[in-house]
């Protein structure tokens, strides 16, 4: 259980919540603090005051992968094959042992034809999901996912969804604007300009939401509403 008390980052803040294991969607309007609180859970940032720990231990020793919506940023090698296999080299992991690891999660994931290309040469969605086979190469706990959806076609989702589900992580906490997707998950957070406003499974915290934009437009036309 991930558990989170006390926790303020600037104007965030959450009392205290529970995330159990399984894929948790994190949903909101802009500015509501979703990136901040997945940065916070990542340790790429550090509370101001407050906890976060996975079963009693503090989140910096739990082994996590990170995506965002613009995998450019982050990008660290020229080629496709490196830049999968920095996690598994800052490890010193042998080189054999990485290739072989490399080799087995591209084609895995029916992606081996873009092992050897350079990345400059890859399209906005396939530069997405050689990020995610980067974060979760080194079977990491926890698999945070901020939003980097956004800019994949349907097809590429799924291929997403089935790589994530692959990887082992126990918690996959994925902030996105699909709320079909949301609905999909095993809970939901609804994060507002007042904080954490929403916490449950997807059908408690979005029959709260029926008369917003974030209710899943599939279960508008379920409801005939």
């Amino acid at each position: 259980m991930i558990d989170i008390a006390d926790l303020r980052f600037r104007d965030l803040a959450i009392p205290r919540l529970h995330i159990p294991p399984g894929h948790t969607a994190v949903v909101g309007p802009n500015g509501s603090g979703k990136t901040t609180f997945l940065r916070l859970i990542a340790g790429l940032l550090t509370p101001i005051s407050g906890t976060i720990t996975v079963d009693g231990r503090e989140i910096g020793e739990i082994e996590t992968g990170f995506v965002n919506e613009f995998p450019d940023r982050n990008i660290l090698f020229y080629r496709v094959r490196d830049e999968i296999a920095a996690p598994l080299r800052f490890r010193g992991i042998s080189c054999n042992k990485t290739l072989e690891m490399v080799d087995a999660i591209v084609s895995r994931a029916g992606q081996a034809h873009l092992a050897p290309r350079l990345l400059k040469q890859l399209s906005g969605g396939e530069k997405t999901l050689v990020a995610l086979l980067t974060a979760v190469i080194s079977s990491p706990r926890i698999l945070i996912l901020d939003e980097f959806d956004s800019h994949l076609d349907q097809e590429s989702i799924s291929l997403s969804m089935d790589i994530i589900a692959c990887s082992g992580a126990e918690y996959v906490i994925q902030c996105t604007q699909n709320m079909e997707l949301a609905a999909s998950c095993d809970q939901v957070l609804f994060l507002s300009e007042k904080g954490l406003e929403l916490a449950g499974t997807p059908e408690e915290v979005f029959s709260r939401l029926r008369r917003t934009c974030f209710y899943p437009i599939l279960w508008r036309i379920r409801d005939g509403t």
